[in-house]
């Protein structure tokens, strides 16, 4: 059986399933709590399994080894700062937003604040994060789906992010939560159980020395002991090093604030199962992280990484696959055949898990937030409110494949890396200050909003990740080489943007007096502290 063939059947496989738990799911949806929040009805550990199938991405489980595969110790920084992220959530906002909230995130803001302006801006910053994170995903299946069919044609990674889209508005429009959980909780256990046996089997090449491993890492890309050091990618220059400083903010400030993990917090029955999923997701993720370290310096080891390799054309996104072909015996060998198929079939699995949940996060925030509560303020039907979260899943869906299709030369990780920094400029900021300010109003929260998602769009823009961006004679930018107008040198935005949301939703706040925002805090601290009346109105 070729290669193409035993990839095609897993990928059929994996499809099934997920489509037949989707089916399964439908018939257990009834209404909109059961839609928006799976009914609350999933334990701690479940939702663990979940949160952490929604957060290992296509972007953690090939862009990360890929970023370690070819930039060494720098690339594990990924890592790092997707794992601690997860601490500041805990002890920030989990529980708490559980408490407070309903079915989004505008819930928990617009509790003591006015409904429309708030609603409005936590909708539209949702919507802008989803889709930064959409795109990450979709261009690794563009990838992946080239390398197993062997081929290089553009129209075939095309014609893969239209399906990818596709069936993510399926399982939306079908499944709701409920699907969407189970499809991620299937998806976390093969994703730990592939690699947990790709990291078994090359640390078995290197008889389990992690030293031989980072010592042929380091000879065979030809970087020698730099690539174990620090400095290799973000130490280059002062302009790199603090692009580091700002892509570190924004993985650990990220988490916090992005709205497809936020949302699941509001699918189990208590607090307490909230702060429980907590804890097995950081357990479950720092694991696999650690695990990332081993498929990315084993790709260095065994494969090729050079300038001229597929690993390299790809932005490190096809490491893993071909980590696995070469451990299980090389390229043209049954076993090599099979470890591709069945890791890039994880992969795929991985992506289509991902992009549900965020899909659903957007189309959610579109219904409950902007269609029931500003458009029809709160006098909206179930079934209304439903239909219009399903016609968004199409509209989201089709405008993040538009933008997927040109986005195909990025490293995945650095593209969900700008999501994290959208995330935490524009939502973290206003939850952090509503949940722990007395004097927040509605004029802080819309200026905390629009304020960092303005200048973080607006610093992306006129940075290289969108013109100007030539290495050694190659264009790594998304607009072709001849235009350039990036005078922001940074990449990621993250250290300028992050305050800048601090500081509008605070110049909000102190200008503006709304006696009934701060009268309201008292009510709103004792249910995020305790849960009374978490499951009532959300609107004051």
């Amino acid at each position: 059986m070729s290669t193409q063939t035993l990839t095609s059947i897993l990928f059929l496989a994996v499809v099934a399933l997920t489509v037949g738990i989707t089916f399964w799911a439908s018939r257990q949806t009834s209404g909109a709590t059961d839609y928006y929040s799976g009914g609350r009805s999933f334990s701690g550990f479940q939702n663990g399994l979940a949160i952490s199938g929604d957060y290992m991405s296509a972007a953690s489980f090939l862009g990360i080894s890929g970023a370690i595969a070819l930039a060494g110790y720098d690339g594990f920084l990924y890592s790092i700062g997707f794992l601690v992220a997860w601490l500041v959530a805990l002890l920030l906002v989990a529980e708490l937003l559980r408490n407070s909230g309903r079915y989004t995130m505008a819930d928990q803001l617009a509790y003591r604040m006015k409904q429309r302006p708030v609603r409005t801006a936590a909708a539209t910053s949702t919507v802008v994060v989803s889709i930064f994170y959409l795109l990450a995903q979709m261009v690794g299946a563009g990838s992946l789906v080239a390398l197993l069919l062997g081929v290089d044609s553009q129209s075939l990674k095309n014609i893969t992010i239209v399906g990818v889209g596709l069936l993510m508005i399926f399982y939306v429009t079908v499944g709701g939560m409920k699907g969407t959980t189970w499809v991620q909780i299937v998806k976390a256990v093969l994703l730990m159980t592939g690699t947990v046996l790709i990291t078994v089997l090359v640390l078995a090449k290197f008889g389990f020395n992690i030293s031989d491993l980072l010592g042929a890492a380091a000879e065979n890309t030809g970087k020698g002991e730099a690539f174990l050091q620090p400095g290799l990618k973000y130490g280059v220059s002062t302009t790199s090093k603090i692009d580091f400083v700002s892509l570190g903010i924004a993985l650990v400030l990220g988490t916090a604030g992005l709205p497809h993990i936020l949302i699941r917090f509001y699918t189990v029955p208590t607090a307490a199962d909230a702060r429980r999923s907590v804890q097995w997701a950081i357990g479950l993720i720092g694991a696999f992280y650690l695990m990332t370290l081993v498929l990315g310096f084993g790709a260095a080891a065994l494969i090729d990484t050079g300038a001229d390799s597929k690993v390299a054309a790809s932005g490190g996104n096809l490491a893993s696959p071909l980590l696995a072909e070469a451990v299980g015996g090389g390229s043209g060998s049954t076993g090599g055949a099979v470890l591709l198929a069945l890791i890039s079939a994880v992969a795929f699995a991985t992506i289509l898990a991902v992009v549900a949940g965020l899909t659903l996060t957007s189309a959610s925030s579109v219904a409950h937030d902007l269609y029931a509560n500003v458009w029809k303020r709160g006098t909206a039907s179930e079934q209304s409110e439903i239909r219009v979260a399903k016609i968004s899943a199409f509209v989201i869906g089709g405008i993040a494949i538009a933008l997927a299709i040109p986005a195909q030369k990025l490293n995945i990780a650095f593209l969900v890396a700008l999501a994290f920094a959208v995330a935490a400029s524009a939502n973290l900021p206003s939850i952090i200050y509503n949940l722990f300010w007395r004097r927040f109003n509605t004029r802080g929260a819309t200026w905390s909003i629009y304020g960092g998602l303005v200048s973080s769009l607006g610093l992306v823009l006129f940075s290289p990740v969108v013109s100007g961006k030539v290495v050694d004679g190659v264009n790594l930018s998304l607009l072709p080489a001849s235009i350039d107008f990036s005078w922001f040198p940074l990449e990621n935005p993250g250290i300028v943007s992050i305050p800048l949301g601090f500081l509008f939703g605070y110049l909000g706040a102190v200008t503006s007096k709304e006696p009934e925002a701060e009268a309201a805090y008292d009510e709103l601290e004792v249910r995020s502290l305790t849960g009374a009346g978490a499951e009532g109105a959300v609107s004051h």
